[in-house]
């Protein structure tokens, strides 16, 4: 992927992408597609034109400065050379380390967390994702004492890392920032309340939830638009879809369920930021059937898909909750290729191949999803004491009975649930 020196503007910011690669990091991502992500999250900003990007050999990070002083002089010419007002590091930056090359290089410093903090302020639309965006955002400053925190006044999306009022450089009020948050996380039990209330009315309609996952860019919102009909902001650019999005579909088969659009996943992905999606990820709790759409056009794909299983399994996705993997954007590979695939495909039943953009493959995975949730679902008869009333309670909430009588000693009660449904009632 090449810079985007033609996204020019009277406001854009000249910026350069360092990715640095620590040899001696057994985790490290394979440079290449790492340095190519890292431009491509500069590119969802529209106020950012990258004029360039390199991957920045390192044997060992230096506590002070991160890189060498051979390689920040180096450095520092090119970046100065090119009139580089923003530079863009893709990992992490100590406040330390941010400070010096700062004050080293004449510039401003963002690293990977408040690169993807701006992206997601720009572009987070329901109430809870704008506070919780803001509410990352402090905790991320907090740490900093190096940026005002007012910028969160503003009327503009972003959050001022990049440029605005939240430029000047003044240590960080801690007190009222701290106020700030404790502000802002009374609003967010507010709105989760009433996001709550919602979610339990939905239980009341027997409707499974089927929720899409992925990493970004894979090509999610796509597929949910085409399923839908809606027009979910869809493009070739990471994050285009924040919030959870969810319609109602009808399946070729008659059976109704609900889609659930969600945050794309990435590597590293700030742990204040997955806390910032408690909704959108909520919701892939309570799916009873998740697809993980992969970009499987893209070179790195296998690292992305392992990035996603281990969002998943810390988010305590239920192991039993049927999954479908649907490998996706096949119309950009070459014939040789996608028979290939399709081998591999063939050989696993839960995989299908697919193009969300062209419609290939659409068919096969609304049959399999609906075969899934009729799989998932199974009939059971319950008898229950007046004393379990709260068990009751729940399966009702639950939307899983299909009738009840009563009897001398309590109800009798069919349900129509799901795995998952009956080992959590089980349990309680």
């Amino acid at each position: 992927m090449s810079p985007h020196p033609d996204r020019q503007g009277p406001e854009s910011t000249r910026a350069w992408v360092l990715h640095p690669d620590i040899t001696t990091d057994r985790q490290r991502r394979a440079a290449g597609p790492a340095l190519d992500e890292a431009v491509s999250l500069a590119a969802a900003l529209p106020e950012i034109e990258v004029i360039g990007a390199e991957i920045v050999p390192l044997p060992k990070v230096r506590p002070g400065y991160l890189f060498g002083s051979g390689k920040i002089d180096e450095l520092g010419e090119r970046l100065k050379s090119a009139e580089i007002e923003l530079v863009l590091i893709d990992g992490p930056v100590t406040p330390v380390q941010q400070r010096n090359l700062e004050k080293q290089w004449g510039l401003k410093i963002l690293d990977r967390t408040g690169l993807i903090l701006e992206i997601f302020a720009d572009r987070a639309r329901t109430r809870e994702g704008v506070l919780q965006v803001e509410l990352a955002a402090l905790s991320y400053q907090r740490t900093r004492l190096v940026r005002a925190w007012t910028h969160l006044e503003r009327q503009r999306g972003g959050l001022g890392f990049v440029g605005g009022p939240g430029e000047t450089q003044i240590e960080a009020d801690r007190r009222a920032i701290d106020e700030a948050i404790t502000r802002l996380r009374r609003q967010l039990s507010k709105v989760v309340k009433t996001r709550d209330l919602h979610r339990a009315a939905r239980k009341k309609v027997p409707f499974p939830v089927v929720a899409l996952v992925g990493y970004t860019n894979a090509g999610k919102s796509t597929l949910f638009n085409r399923l839908t009909g809606a027009e979910v902001l869809a493009k070739d650019m990471l994050f285009a879809t924040l919030d959870p999005t969810m319609r109602a579909v009808t399946l070729p088969s008659g059976r109704q369920v609900i889609l659930s659009d969600t945050v794309g996943f990435i590597s590293d992905l700030p742990t204040q930021l997955v806390a910032a999606f408690r909704a959108t990820l909520e919701e892939v709790r309570e799916a009873d059937l998740i697809c993980h759409v992969r970009d499987i056009s893209h070179p790195d794909h296998m690292a992305q898909a392992a990035d996603v299983d281990a969002i998943l399994a810390d988010l305590g996705i239920a192991e039993d909750t049927p999954r479908l993997e649907l490998w996706n954007k096949i119309d950009q590979l070459d014939a040789d290729q996608r028979a290939a695939l399709q081998v591999q495909a063939d050989r696993r039943a839960d995989v299908l191949t697919m193009s969300a953009l062209t419609g290939q493959g659409m068919d096969a995975f609304l049959d399999s999803a609906n075969d899934l949730l009729d799989d998932a679902r199974t009939r059971r008869e319950l008898e229950l004491d007046f004393a379990e009333g709260r068990k009751r309670a729940w399966l009702f909430e639950q939307g899983v009975v299909e009738a009840e009588v009563q009897t001398e000693t309590g109800y009798r009660i069919t349900v129509n649930w799901t795995a998952r449904q009956e080992k959590r009632f089980r349990g309680m």
